[in-house]
């Protein structure tokens, strides 16, 4: 008895496709949850603002994913131990809350030499944190290596609408 070649091929498709489902099933899943809503209350602490911060550069702001914190070797972000205090030097004429806040906003404007750029704009889409998020991240900043300063009202030239500090 000879089979059609339709029914044969109809077979294989159908044998393929029913191998490479028993396949993928046996991939263990992992469902991945989107990051927690942060709230910012407006009466926040620059000791609260530095705790933020880091619980947002582990999770919705995917920071240490690429960089580390107290880490040498080949890296593939600058490491971020100490930046409190290196932020201040990078670049002339630029203070370490601007420097900081460029390299959130506009990270591919100055980049630290021996590194290339690619880190995303972290305030746009899919990242999208917002203001009140990055001073979080750069209080965080900040704390490592110097004193936090950053505050709320703190305003700097990316984040114009800050209210007016009293």
């Amino acid at each position: 008895m000879k089979i059609p070649a339709e029914i044969k091929i109809v077979a294989l498709v159908v044998g393929t496709c029913a191998f490479y489902t028993y396949v993928g099933q046996l991939v263990p899943q992992k469902e991945v949850q989107p990051p927690a809503e942060v709230l910012i209350s407006s009466d926040i602490t620059t000791e609260e603002m530095i705790a933020i911060g880091e619980e947002i550069a582990q999770g919705k702001g995917l920071c240490l994913t690429c960089h580390t914190v107290g880490e040498s070797g080949a890296l593939r972000f600058p490491d971020l131990a100490g930046i409190g205090s290196s932020c201040t030097t990078r670049i002339p004429d630029k203070s370490g809350l601007e420097y900081l806040a460029q390299s959130l906003y506009e990270p591919d404007i100055y980049i630290v030499p021996g590194f290339n750029p690619g880190m995303p704009n972290i305030a746009r889409p899919p990242i999208g944190l917002t203001n009140d998020e990055m001073l979080c991240v750069i209080a965080w900043l900040q704390s490592m290596g110097s004193e936090a300063t950053v505050t709320l009202e703190t305003r700097h030239s990316y984040n114009t609408d800050a209210p007016e500090a009293e």
